[in-house]
């Protein structure tokens, strides 16, 4: 067996660069693509050949050998064999069928067979379908139990060793996809077998349970322990049971085979299917936006399951998207809604019922209204709800109460990112998606914790690293994981990226190194530009931010030098005072350096929640409609008037900040807050608790009595994102639907419904049924989703924003042109 087979891009088979040929598979044509692995070509056709160590995502290992072809006459493994045009391909001869027996009866010598009481037993387990395809009776080679227990260190999944067939997928998942390099197989031990961190305990090892290798293992080796005991109708059984009924089945195997076993087994695994749901999500822990089945039974979660097909991170988790949904099932959920009641020292929230609940909110947010005009109440949204029902605390905002008072926490960290692209390329949001970041010959960090913010994303640098030499440069107040793996580490002091990252632009223009053509063709106010630079000096960037000149000259050189390059940037730029000049600076540079409008090129803010673009897209702001369309533009305050039948004010609201202001100034009564937490998080603390204190009223929807509710008058128990249908807009602008996995808990309801509701007892009977049906009127209103619809999006299909009428997306901007009238960016002075 090779077990140092060369490893594979897990794209390559996907790689549109890739031209169709045509080969000949057992006297019949197959098609595939020029350089694409012949296992994926088999496996699309009637020919398929079994095999247990290749995976799409992983490529050729090249240990199970259950891949045997005859490929022009000669032995191959069907797993690391190009595609290539008339190649002639035999699956059928004596010759492959027995190399491929063979192989998997070495399999099966390494595994304890004991399928139908396997929590795997779900009919994704490779080695059991590969044993049935197969058709082996009776193995070869008996197995022989290994002299290591299981390992149940880790809090969230077990090995055991008895079970590996060391096939090697988690090693190359771990080494070569997330690229934590925590695991390996010790091939020196007696009895080889995986090791975390050459031997350590998981628990104890620099694993940080990522999940890929659970993921990626196919059989039970490795293991959620969220599955163990819980999968199938005769799994869980205790010890002194489980073992003995094991050996009965294995002592009567070499008399009757394997294929009654396995059919029972077989049986047992279509019974699992009538109680064990599997439906796809969106992540709702960070802007990557990771897309994955989730496996339950009732109420239990069994697993998380990348299925590969998840645009934005492939077969790829971080630890809390893979194991962190145990909120969803917290007895601190609330069930159904609260309404304080009583007075001074005596008030306590009791339980209410929906009607009265929503009743109060209604009767007491239109009492204020009408007393003190519609700009005396406020709306804040979350970026944590669906891109719908963003829309609908806008349109409650402004439809039903007649004021732009809404904004949502982007105003923290998304929102100053926006401004200094808005200024330069025309578009708040990713200039393209993370292959363009993966594929970039240098990347930009600029106060961003990457690794723990945005895990898969950085696992995507890694391997762009590691696979393709990809250089990295880091600018950070910490020396974090990403700037110890940086090629340039800088270490400003405080406060002071826009004086190195000017100072640099400066330097650059200095040595005439700029992009000349790109500036000429594509680019307005290079000169006035160059200008606003002259204080920027290398020696005065060295005297305010502590970084030398030459630092500074080296990461000027080596951003002219890359062909392409991608900066990326979150709140160590946006939550600092000078956030949008400082993300204004980032694309100058980017400008100026021709860094736009092509693949592997752009600026990538990265969104912290995992819908702060979509909450802010669809149109939670106080100064924009959806769309970014300002409330001032006459033409798109049409549209919406038109659609909604009222007419809208033309007054910028108030935004968070201003909220808590305008509160102490009288002016401000009541705020509906739907899924933040501003009582903690928002800046000064004590001055956003006690103006809550002071309003007439407050109504928070939620799903915990936060701190925030402490203060409400009216707490709505709202739905988490696993007990609902919508969509969420990820960093890359990329929407994606998101299917309710299991049923609201106790009387808890999704944030549409609620709101739907609450403009019905309003006098504004929206009529909404389903999520889908919200989305097509945002695409009737907004340009920028003109070709959404939930049918485009169905499954793990997605749409990068903007959408046109016939549903051609935009996953790179820029390419012909920039997003202002002339078509052409513009260089923004600071």
């Amino acid at each position: 067996m090779n077990r140092s087979g060369p490893q594979a891009d897990a794209r390559r088979a996907l790689d549109a660069t890739l031209g169709p040929v045509t080969l000949s598979v057992d006297g019949q044509p197959a098609h595939g693509a020029d350089g694409e692995w012949l296992a994926d070509v088999l496996d699309r056709t009637a020919a398929r050949v079994p095999h247990v160590c290749y995976h799409p995502h992983l490529g050729p290992i090249q240990t199970c050998d259950t891949c045997w072809v005859r490929v022009d006459g000669r032995l191959a493994r069907a797993c690391a064999t190009p595609v290539r045009a008339d190649m002639t391909v035999e699956t059928r001869g004596a010759e492959a069928a027995a190399a491929r027996e063979e192989g998997m009866h070495r399999v099966l010598g390494q595994h304890n067979l004991y399928c139908t009481v396997c929590d795997r037993n779900n009919g994704d387990c490779d080695v059991h379908n590969a044993t049935k395809a197969f058709g082996l009776d009776h193995q070869r080679y008996e197995f022989q139990p290994k002299p290591y227990a299981i390992d149940a260190s880790h809090p969230f999944y077990q090995y055991d060793p008895d079970q590996c067939i060391l096939c090697g997928r988690c090693v190359e998942a771990c080494q070569n996809v997330q690229v934590t390099e925590t695991l390996s197989i010790d091939w020196e031990a007696q009895v080889p077998r995986v090791v975390w961190d050459g031997g350590v305990p998981a628990g104890e090892s620099s694993c940080v349970g990522c999940g890929h290798c659970v993921t990626v293992c196919p059989c039970n080796a490795l293991m959620e322990k969220s599955m163990i005991g819980e999968a199938g109708h005769f799994t869980g059984l205790p010890e002194r049971v489980f073992t003995p009924a094991v050996n009965v089945v294995k002592a009567i195997e070499p008399y009757v085979g394997t294929a009654p076993i396995l059919a029972l087994s077989d049986a047992e695994a279509a019974m699992r299917t009538a109680s064990i749901s599997k439906n796809k999500t969106v992540c709702t822990y960070c802007g990557v936006g990771c897309t994955f089945d989730v496996w339950t039974r009732e109420r239990h979660i069994l697993k998380v399951l990348p299925t590969g097909e998840g645009p934005a991170n492939g077969i790829s988790t971080c630890v809390k998207g893979k194991f962190g949904w145990d909120y969803v099932n917290s007895p601190d959920r609330l069930r159904r809604p609260l309404v304080r009641k009583g007075v001074g020292d005596q008030q306590r929230f009791e339980e209410a019922t929906w009607d009265e609940a929503l009743g109060t909110v209604a009767a007491r947010m239109r009492a204020i209204a009408d007393e003190h005009g519609p700009d005396s109440v406020a709306f804040i949204a979350t970026s944590k709800a669906t891109n719908e029902e963003s829309y609908l605390v806008q349109k409650l905002a402004r439809a039903v109460f007649g004021t732009n008072n809404v904004d949502n926490c982007s105003r923290y960290c998304q929102s100053p990112a926006t401004m200094g692209l808005f200024r330069t390329v025309g578009h708040g949001g990713d200039a393209g998606t993370m292959d363009d970041i993966e594929a970039a010959d240098l990347v930009l960090i600029v106060g961003s914790n990457t690794a723990a913010s945005h895990p898969v994303l950085a696992a995507r640098i890694r391997r762009g690293q590691k696979k393709r030499g990809q250089k990295l440069i880091v600018a950070d107040l910490r020396r974090h994981e990403m700037a110890r793996r940086a090629d340039v580490f800088l270490h400003p002091a405080p406060g002071t990226d826009l004086v190195w990252l000017s100072a640099v632009t400066r330097y650059i223009l200095d040595e005439g190194w700029e992009a000349t053509e790109f500036l000429r063709d594509r680019v307005n106010g290079l000169e006035d530009y160059r200008a606003s630079l002259a204080p920027f000096t290398l020696a005065f960037a060295e005297e305010k931010t502590g970084l030398s000149a030459d630092v500074l000259r080296d990461v000027a050189r080596r951003i002219v030098e890359a062909e392409t390059v991608c900066a990326l940037w979150a709140m160590g730029v946006t939550q600092h005072t000078m956030g949008s000049d400082t993300s204004t600076a980032i694309s100058n540079l980017l400008l100026v350096t021709g860094n736009y409008g092509k693949p592997g090129a752009g600026a990538y803010p990265l969104r912290g929640h995992n819908n702060v673009q979509g909450c802010s897209d669809f149109g939670s702001v106080n100064t924009y409609l959806p769309g970014y369309q300002k409330v001032s533009d006459d033409a798109a305050r049409a549209r919406y008037e038109a659609e909604w039948g009222v007419t809208l004010s033309t007054t910028p609201g108030l935004d968070n900040r201003m909220m808590i202001d305008a509160i102490y100034e009288g002016t401000l009564k009541a705020i509906f807050l739907v899924g933040e937490e501003i009582a903690l998080v928002d800046a000064n603390t004590h001055y956003v608790q006690e103006a809550l204190a002071k309003l007439e009223f407050f109504c928070v929807q939620d799903l915990f009595f936060s701190a925030s509710a402490r203060f409400a008058d009216v707490v709505l128990a709202a739905c988490p994102s696993l007990e609902k249908e919508g969509t969420f807009t990820n960093t890359e602008r990329r929407i994606q639907r998101l299917y309710r996995v299991m049923a609201p808990f106790g009387e808890s309801r999704p944030d549409w419904e609620i709101l739907t509701d609450l403009a019905a007892r309003l006098g504004h009977r929206w009529g909404y049924t389903h999520p889908s049906e919200i989305m097509d009127e945002a695409a009737r209103t907004t340009p920028l989703f003109a070709g959404v619809r939930y049918d485009r999006l169905a499954g793990y299909a997605s749409l990068c924003w903007p959408v046109a009428a016939d549903g051609t997306d935009t996953p790179l901007l820029y390419l012909d042109r920039f997003h202002f009238p002339d078509g052409r960016a513009r260089l923004y002075p600071l």
